[in-house]
């Protein structure tokens, strides 16, 4: 809804002197970066690809844009997870989930493409809703239902594919498979037995989270290869932290 009612430029605007000071990026992708961080898995990539659809990114920016912008929502990480893999160490558990995506967007914002992305706004009025409140209300909520079936239907399928290697191997040998599946109920089954693995499966999200990804930004040209390539990167850096940091 913001995104169709041009709420997403006037966000991003607001944003510019906390955000805009790290990355010097235009308002709209500092409206991207405070929803991938913020709302959790595939909601980055939704509105990366809802605003490349829009022609209000370029190609160069959706991609730099999804290379660290799709995370686990904090408040789950905080009320879920972390309970249920036993970590008490809120802050330390937080910045290494939530500080190595930041700091890996920044070091590609000025490396990999510094020359790529340009930081001034945009001069024409692209960011302006052309249809009415409520013909936007009603996209938006024809938008949410999809989204919400689709989240739903790959967490129900990837955790039902974990049942046959269960059932052939056994619980405990496939536990850690659980969290490769589908993270939510992986967690479920390792509880507390493997907590770098936990966590570093938690900043990869899973096979689920990737299907749920994908179905964000299969109508684009984007790459869910360059994509999976950044999560891994990632993913290598979260198990060091947590290897040497929290544990």
């Amino acid at each position: 809804f913001m995104i169709r009612s041009g709420l997403s430029y006037k966000l991003g605007k607001w944003l510019q002197p906390f955000l805009g000071i790290l990355f010097h990026l235009p308002s709209q992708m500092l409206y991207v970066i405070f929803m991938g961080f913020l709302c959790g898995f595939p909601m980055g990539a939704h509105v990366t690809a809802q605003l490349y659809e829009r022609k209000q990114l370029t190609k160069n920016e959706a991609e730099y844009l999804l290379s660290f912008c799709n995370n686990i929502g904090p408040v789950y990480f905080v009320s879920f997870a972390l309970p249920v893999i036993g970590i008490r160490n809120t802050s330390l558990a937080l910045l290494g989930m939530y500080g190595i995506p930041l700091l890996y967007g920044l070091i590609l914002r000025y490396t990999s493409y510094a020359g790529k992305i340009s930081g001034k706004e945009s001069k024409k009025e692209k960011y302006l809703s052309e249809i009415s409140l409520l013909e936007a209300l009603d996209e938006s909520v024809i938008s949410a239902l999809s989204g919400i079936t689709k989240l739903g239907g790959y967490m129900i399928i990837f955790n039902l594919l974990y049942i046959f290697p269960q059932l052939l191997l056994g619980n405990r040998a496939t536990c850690f498979l659980g969290c490769l599946f589908e993270i939510t109920g992986g967690l479920q089954i390792l509880k507390n037995e493997l907590p770098i693995l936990s966590l570093s499966m938690l900043t990869f999200g899973g096979l689920s989270c990737l299907a749920q990804t994908y179905g964000m930004i299969k109508n684009t040209n984007l790459s869910i290869y360059h994509y999976i390539l950044h999560k891994l990167i990632l993913t290598f850096f979260s198990f060091v932290y947590y290897f040497f940091v929290v544990l």
